[in-house]
């Protein structure tokens, strides 16, 4: 079988680990702390800084059954609903059931979570949950006080090894295609810089996600999908890419903003603020239960509805009602941002749209993280582990970075103790084929592409125009001769995401959660109620 790999310079400099994690948020810190408990050699690769990952952006918060009255069962039914019908629930029972004690050791390791009077963690509400679960940190700061967190304890252990600024490139694989570590570029001078190679036992895809496939995104810059391109590109099955989730409130910059965009906590919502027109009209009243407090998809969908009946290019949250106390307190963070742009919420409407936000699949695993590739796992945003489905409920994704990274780390421990974690030995008999590289011009064109036909909004023709576009690029001015860099890997892994993200949205003919089409606008379970898997077969996209 032949190894696809992206155009590099052969590896300059070669170093060992028994475990090699490869992300810096709180599923790739989780699982380092916990195997390097266990005494196995740990390195830690990031592509920026330590503490730069899509985590410390995280605002609400985390959800966990934690409050009185609450149950996992109770967390678990609206975590199904809101995944419209396509969770695992055996993942998702695992997540609800391993949660609280999760969140307690996260707070062992030194997060503080925002207490009452009597010393009791503060729960909140978001959308899809019918219970105060969501333990929150600086008032709207949860995901910045986690990672501070993990990131100490981590710069603690002197045990636990750190490449920072490290774009990850391919993986390693034996004669037997098993995980054999991977190579990795290092951007900046010193010991090792440019392309190494990190021979490991175990390799951790716990790159998060991949919202930068689009113009406008939650999601920091380092969010190119590079963990799913190159699990992809080793053979490994990715799932449920097609569902995309828009958070529906992101602060509305214009109509030609680009890059990562402010987000506004679903939290606001939760504790009391308003979607509303430009006539002061709340919109989600009457088409759903919950209102603006319905899962995310739905509260999206209302929002573009509302939008092409008005010809509006946003809506209005209204928190004026909070105060200042409230807003200065409970979102300081939100205050903050929205005033830098111009926006005071204590006394003005927040104008808001919908935005690529969160990747509900990702590199397939079971209940272990293993991917479909021995020795591979995956955690976090990059991996589908089927808790989300068709469409997260909101906070779920921090816990369930922190549940699977631990069950991840405790299977790497029993399978070293057992002899399994044996050491593996690059195969480099068999033949490589070069990927050839785009320019980093190309990830402009992508996102654009991939904006106009594969948004919050598709259809049939949309999507086709879509894919047309994509492999437009691929022979085009667009490929780079020249040497590698970052920025033409990283426009070359968002293509591949991208191609594979619709070709599994066109397949998908109908609408459920985050995935609606305008020509297929009802849910089939008859023909749908199944997860797609994507593939790279000899270079070939394959959707099943």
């Amino acid at each position: 079988m032949t190894v696809r790999r992206l155009a590099a310079p052969a590896p300059g400099w070669i170093t060992t680990a028994d475990v090699v994690v490869v992300g810096s948020g709180v599923a790739g810190l989780t699982t380092a702390l916990r195997v390097r408990a266990a005494g196995l050699r740990v390195l830690v690769v990031t592509k920026a800084m330590l503490d730069d990952g899509s985590t410390r952006w995280a605002q609400g918060g985390i959800a966990a059954a934690l409050g009185d009255g609450d149950t996992p069962e109770q967390h678990l039914q609206d975590t199904l609903v809101a995944g419209a019908g396509l969770c695992d629930e055996d993942a998702v029972r695992t997540l609800v059931t391993e949660g609280p004690d999760a969140v307690r050791r996260l707070i062992a390791t030194g997060a503080a979570f925002d207490r009452d009077g009597d010393g009791e963690i503060m729960l909140t509400r978001e959308g899809g949950h019918h219970r105060r679960r969501i333990a929150h940190a600086g008032g709207d700061a949860t995901g910045a006080e986690i990672s501070r967190a993990l990131v100490a304890a981590v710069r603690e252990d002197e045990g636990v090894e750190l490449i920072e600024h490290a774009l990850v490139l391919d993986l390693l694989t034996d004669a037997e295609g098993r995980t054999a570590g991977l190579t990795l570029h290092v951007m900046g001078e010193g010991q090792r810089d440019g392309v190494g190679a990190v021979h490991a036992r175990a390799v951790v895809l716990a790159t998060g996600g991949l919202g930068q496939v689009f113009s406008a995104t939650t999601n920091p810059a380092v969010s190119t999908g590079d963990g799913v391109a190159l699990a992809l590109r080793a053979g490994a099955e990715v799932a449920d890419l097609e569902f995309v989730q828009f958070h529906p409130t992101v602060l509305w910059l214009g109509p030609d903003a680009e890059g990562q965009q402010p987000l506004i906590s679903e939290a606001v919502r939760g504790e009391g603020a308003h979607l509303v027109d430009a006539d002061g009209v709340r919109f989600m009243v009457g088409r759903h239960e919950l209102a603006e407090l319905a899962p995310r998809d739905i509260v999206a969908k209302g929002i573009m509805r509302r939008m092409q009946e008005t010809g509006a290019e946003h809506m209005f949250l209204d928190g004026r009602h909070f105060g200042a106390e409230m807003w200065e307190e409970r979102f300081p963070t939100i205050l903050a941002s929205c005033r830098a742009h111009g926006i005071d919420p204590v006394t003005e409407l927040i104008p808001v749209a919908p935005a690529s936000h969160y990747a509900s699949g990702g590199v397939r695993t079971d209940l272990r993280g293993h991917t479909s590739v021995s020795g591979l796992y995956a955690c976090g945003e990059v991996a589908c582990t089927g808790v989300h489905g068709a469409n997260r409920l909101a906070s779920n994704s921090l816990l369930e970075g922190l549940v699977f990274a631990e069950r991840i780390a405790a299977d790497i421990i029993e399978r070293d103790r057992l002899g399994k974690l044996a050491p593996r030995h690059e195969d480099t008999t068999r033949p490589v084929e070069i990927v050839p590289l785009l320019a980093a011009e190309a990830r402009a064109e992508i996102q654009r592409v991939m904006t106009r036909g594969v948004g919050v909004l598709r259809s049939a023709e949309s999507m086709a125009g879509a894919a047309e576009g994509l492999a437009a690029l691929v022979g085009s001015d667009l490929e780079k001769n020249e040497p590698p860099q970052v920025e033409t890997w990283e426009a070359t892994n968002l293509h591949l995401v991208a191609s594979a993200l619709t070709a599994a949205a066109l397949l998908r003919e109908e609408t459920r959660g985050c995935h609606w089409r305008e020509d297929a606008p009802d849910r089939d379970d008859v023909h749908w109620q199944k997860h797609l898997i994507t593939t790279l077969n000899e270079g070939r996209l394959q959707v099943r």
